[in-house]
């Protein structure tokens, strides 16, 4: 029944920008963090963004803040990771993976009970 459906994806230049949707089902969604992981080839997967989506708290990986800005839609069930200035190295599997509301500011993925399928995201130079 819980399922996390991440889209958004796709192949963009160095210096652009992506919007990554995670919609989330089965649950109850402001009972939990919602954090975004990638994963590159060759490399384990690591946190990106967390939001809490009952107090909405963000928090970032250095290497993405000021280019990256996790939101949320409660209504909806979904929440956004807007990726501005895009860089090669940001190229990843993307996946977004919920835990509960404690584990908001954590980037341990096994801290995390849910996952998506994930969404490439290819950044080119």
């Amino acid at each position: 029944e819980v399922q996390l459906v991440e889209s958004g994806g796709g192949l963009v230049q160095a210096g652009g920008s992506l919007r990554l949707s995670c919609a989330a089902s089965g649950f109850t969604f402001d009972d939990y963090a919602i954090g975004w992981f990638r994963q590159a080839p060759g490399k384990e997967r690591e946190g990106v963004s967390c939001i809490s989506s009952s107090d909405g708290s963000t928090y970032y990986a250095d290497s993405v803040k000021g280019r990256f800005t996790i939101s949320s839609d409660n209504a909806k069930n979904t929440v956004y990771l807007q990726m501005n200035s895009l860089k090669p190295e940001d190229t990843a599997v993307y996946y977004c993976a919920a835990g509960q509301a404690w584990v908001a500011g954590t980037s341990d993925p096994h801290e995390y009970d849910y996952w998506g399928q994930g969404t490439q995201v290819t950044v080119s130079s």
